[in-house]
């Protein structure tokens, strides 16, 4: 009997992009295929039903209801390209430095 039940009604999806391992992957791809859904369904069902069980991250987002979800400046792409011109301080390999507004390291 599978744990996840395949979907019932229609939700409002959001693009989160991220990476698995391969064997995680190969197992979300067979349990998707084993109920007949989409990975993205599986994915949101797998973090639906677990976080549910987790009484105190329920007591939690009941003491913080706002979003904790980054705002959408684009500071995913940022962080791919490096640090923006307005960056005052690069993080390299654990350790921080000054970089100075106009310098190369800055753009």
């Amino acid at each position: 009997m599978a744990l996840i039940k395949p979907r019932s009604r229609g939700k409002r999806l959001v693009r989160h992009r991220t990476r698995l391992d391969h064997e995680t992957n190969e197992t979300l791809y067979a349990y998707a295929l084993f109920i007949g859904e989409s990975t993205e369904y599986v994915l949101n069902q797998v973090i639906d039903t677990v976080l549910a069980r987790d009484k105190e991250f329920l007591q939690w987002r009941a003491d913080h209801p706002e979003s904790c979800v980054p705002t959408s400046s684009g500071s995913d792409r940022r962080r791919r390209r490096g640090p923006t011109p307005s960056s005052l301080t690069s993080v390299s390999h654990g350790s921080h430095r000054q970089v100075a507004p106009g310098s190369a390291d800055a753009h």
